[in-house]
């Protein structure tokens, strides 16, 4: 176990995530193959995903946005790639949308809320 995770505040069970907006962002002019349109988007708080009303999301796009999300939701090096490169490109290859992720905000969840599995004393 490394030495971070030794000492444990099981009083302070709190940590923070960010949550995120996902938005398409359409070059204009191009065709759009997957159904989206310039400023379709979702919100990420916590592990709860919203659309907004009416509003649906290819699952070709969120297929290749999700593996990203859980690292973007938290804190990173200022000098890290996941902390500076936001957009990701629509996995059609021949579709020229991306995928824009913002970080906009900050969240305080606590362990005890999302786990059964406790804290290491």
């Amino acid at each position: 176990m490394s030495d971070s995770h030794r000492n444990v505040d099981t009083k302070n069970d709190s940590f923070q995530l960010y949550d995120l907006r996902v938005e398409v962002i359409c070059p204009p002019g191009e065709r759009i193959l997957c159904g989206a349109k310039a400023g379709d988007h979702f919100t990420l708080e916590g592990e709860m995903l919203h659309l907004p009303p009416g509003q649906g999301f290819s699952i070709y796009s969120l297929a290749a946005v999700l593996p990203l999300l859980a690292a973007k939701q938290r804190a990173t090096h200022p000098n890290d790639w996941m902390t500076t490169d936001g957009e990701i490109a629509c996995p059609d290859p021949h579709c020229k949308s991306r995928l824009k992720v913002e970080r906009i905000g900050l969240r305080t969840f606590r362990h005890s809320e999302v786990t059964v599995v406790p804290l290491d004393k």
